[in-house]
């Protein structure tokens, strides 16, 4: 059985981009795993028993980026589903997308992660190594672009 795994897109809208495109303003937050790879991801991480994916979404971004359900505003028509192999064994990472409500709220971080980066898209994805990551990004960048 594939193991599940479920986390947020976080974004947030610098007001102080005066410039033709929306989406010129958006940053999205990556933190940085202070295991292995130390490699750069929105905030996930595996559905405890009892809990549905959404739950496990913003749970984890509570405990990994001290962001709460309340500090966020889940925007609608935006889910994705990643599937890639960890250690020889199957993943599905579920993300949803969310807005800081505040752009200048503190992200605390979990002893999970060492870092955290707010990055434009171009940064995001040079940060993301992993393609499917990158690709997603870039989905979302075009999709916050579409919505306006």
């Amino acid at each position: 059985m594939a193991v599940r795994a479920c986390g947020l897109i976080i974004y947030r809208r610098l007001q102080s981009a005066p410039s033709s495109k929306v989406t010129d303003g958006i940053e999205y937050l990556l933190l940085q795993t202070s295991y292995g790879t130390h490699h750069w991801t929105p905030p996930k991480g595996h559905v405890d028993p009892g809990e549905d994916d959404l739950q496990t979404a913003f749970r984890e971004t509570q405990e990994e980026a001290g962001l709460q359900a309340s500090q966020l505003t889940l925007i609608e028509g935006y889910k994705k589903e990643l599937h890639y192999p960890v250690r020889g064994k199957p993943k599905t990472v579920i993300y949803w997308l969310a807005e800081m409500k505040d752009c200048n709220t503190e992200i605390k971080l979990s002893e999970e992660h060492q870092a955290f980066q707010w990055l434009k898209l171009e940064d995001a994805c040079k940060f993301a190594e992993y393609e499917d990551m990158q690709a997603m990004l870039k989905e979302v960048h075009q999709f916050l672009g579409s919505k306006e």
